[in-house]
């Protein structure tokens, strides 16, 4: 496939996206703009294809990359969420 083939692919994607997708998909077009940019090759979508089903997928993202979302819960069900992944949380493994 061609990336002018990709890009048309990609274009009728989105014109079939439901509009509450739309911001999703940008933030998401935005993070690999991101990724790339910062000097990270673009070898990402391989290795997920090569990853095992139990093995988590280590992007490279850190701790710090998540506090631009701090503070930002939208909805009323923030203390049933925060229950939901107490109670089906695993163990972390370092």
């Amino acid at each position: 496939m061609t990336p002018s083939d990709i890009r048309q692919k990609l274009h009728q994607q989105i014109d079939q996206l439901p509009s509450d997708f739309l911001l999703l998909a940008v933030e998401f077009l935005e993070f690999l703009k991101s990724r790339n940019s910062s000097g990270k090759t673009s070898s990402a979508p391989s290795s997920m294809l090569e990853a095992e089903a139990n093995e988590p997928i280590l992007t490279g993202s850190t701790g710090s990359d998540l506090l631009r979302f701090a503070g930002t819960w939208q909805g009323d069900d923030f203390e049933e969420c925060l229950e939901a992944a107490y109670e089906t949380r695993s163990p972390a493994e370092f």
